[in-house]
């Protein structure tokens, strides 16, 4: 009798749970064993049940511009629980001089598809206008290198915009320093409206003339397309645990060792973690490895298989944040809470990024009669902020709001969330780096990477990166 092909993923966040769902699917006569050091699934997606309250640690919805979460959502029987954001409440505000001022209607992200609200908005100053609305005029850069973020922006809209609008916006989305982010890597598609429209004024009045309601209606993101399952982000991890075979999970389970063997199988030195007794770590064959790790745990795990793999995956960089999470009665705050969160140019010179009104996007998060509130801190540009003490994060994040919002009372409750090193940072010549990593993997059959480190961020492109991960292997193994 033939024995099944055995493939281990090392790493149980959303990219390796995507990666043995998609191996389930496709080769259901494969034996697949999932590694996870930690004693939970699903990486940064946790969701909390607190009494009334449904508090995301990280992440909290999901976009549907791409198809690969609302997909993967379909075939776990989960689009029905899907929630849409609330259509009263999708704007966005940013810091002004202290104050909060809506995000003008139709900004999306980095560009206008109106001009009217450019034009009414205090946030930019006349001068700042007028440099706007010059960016029809700028000539597009031809060939386009690849260019950080916040070089695109200023040569196009001029530096207000950039500092009162697009750094803030961007800031909160990737927690970032858009003078080293790159635009290639990141958002191709306002490269592509200048490859093609030469202004991406142009190409967004464009885009809302043939129908693209979303663009045009957005204040600081189309909040229109984003979801999240009814029961949280985790209900999404915990059905795909549930459709993985009995036995395929292992947590508490250290793999520190990878190597080739002769006959080309994949050597896995494996250790349970126990704080009972030292257990000595045992060593597993495998026909395919797929490493769904951070990009600098995958280049440990390769450091003998190959070094310039390992040396390269090391070149990606990663920041981390803070989620301090708050309850208020919803008495005791002035400002209407009328968005969905306010973001925080750096310019201001505050300790946070942004504040997400949790309980205002969608329905269950919170008593009505409660506010939920997410405050950001840390980032690319404020790294120290992470190591802080609770109590110092607790303070920053009670001040900053009771300032803000005209709070006037303590929180209900406070909870405190570090996400150390778990943002990739996409820098200028991130593509250029993929590309030799993915070159190198090429060369060691049997071996595949995913992960939030390579080719998005969103929840939606980490699980398209463990379900490419999971067919190319299987292609590879000649099972696809």
């Amino acid at each position: 009798m033939t024995k099944p092909v055995r493939i281990a993923v090392i790493g149980g966040g959303i990219s390796g749970l995507s990666a043995a769902h998609r191996l389930r699917e496709l080769a259901p006569e494969a034996e697949i064993r999932l590694f996870e050091a930690s004693g939970r699934l699903g990486g940064i997606l946790r969701t909390v049940h607190d009494g009334p309250y449904l508090i995301e640690q990280s992440a909290d919805n999901f976009i549907t511009n791409v198809p690969w979460g609302i997909d993967l959502c379909r075939r776990l029987g989960l689009e029905a629980d899907l929630l849409t954001t609330d259509e009263n409440r999708r704007r966005a505000y940013v810091v002004h001089r202290g104050k909060l001022l809506p995000v003008p209607q139709g900004f999306s992200l980095m560009a206008p598809a109106q001009i009217l609200p450019i034009l009414k908005t205090p946030l930019l100053s006349p001068l700042g206008k007028i440099r706007l609305l010059l960016e029809r005029f700028v000539p597009a850069r031809r060939p386009n290198p690849d260019e950080s973020l916040g070089s695109f922006v200023r040569r196009r809209f001029g530096k207000q915009v950039f500092d009162r609008l697009v750094q803030p916006l961007i800031g909160g989305i990737y927690t970032a320093d858009p003078e080293k982010l790159s635009l290639a890597a990141t958002m191709p598609r306002f490269l592509e409206m200048e490859r093609t429209s030469g202004s991406l004024i142009k190409a967004m009045r464009k885009s809302k003339s043939v129908g693209r309601a979303e663009d045009a209606a957005a204040s600081g993101a189309r909040y229109g397309m984003f979801v999240a399952p009814r029961g949280g982000m985790s209900s999404l991890v915990d059905r795909l645990v549930e459709r993985l075979p009995a036995g395929a999970v292992q947590l508490h389970t250290l793999v520190d060792r990878l190597q080739q063997n002769a006959e080309a199988k994949w050597q896995l030195s494996v250790a349970q973690i126990s704080l009972d007794r030292p257990i000595p770590p045992e060593e597993l064959i495998f026909d395919g490895v797929i490493v769904a790790a951070p990009a600098y745990r995958a280049a440990t795990l390769l450091e003998q298989v190959d070094r310039e793999l390992a040396t390269t995956l090391k070149a990606i960089p990663y920041a981390g944040t803070v989620v301090v999470t708050l309850v208020y009665p919803r008495a005791a705050i002035r400002n209407p809470l009328d968005g969905f969160g306010f973001v925080v140019p750096a310019r201001e010179k505050r300790q946070i990024l942004a504040a997400s009104f949790a309980s205002n996007k969608f329905p269950g998060r919170a008593p009505a009669e409660e506010v939920l509130i997410r405050v950001f801190i840390g980032g690319a540009c404020q790294p120290e902020l992470v190591d802080l003490p609770d109590e110092r994060l607790r303070a920053i994040a009670v001040t900053e709001l009771a300032e803000l919002l005209a709070i006037q009372a303590e929180p209900q409750s406070v909870s405190i969330v570090r996400w150390p090193q778990s943002m990739p940072q996409y820098h200028v010549g991130h593509l250029s780096l993929i590309e030799a990593i993915f070159t190198r993997v090429k060369t060691h059959p049997g071996l595949a990477l995913a992960g939030s480190a390579y080719q998005g961020v969103g929840i939606p492109h980490c699980i398209h990166s463990g379900e490419l991960a999971a067919e190319e292997l299987l292609r590879c193994l000649e099972l696809a």
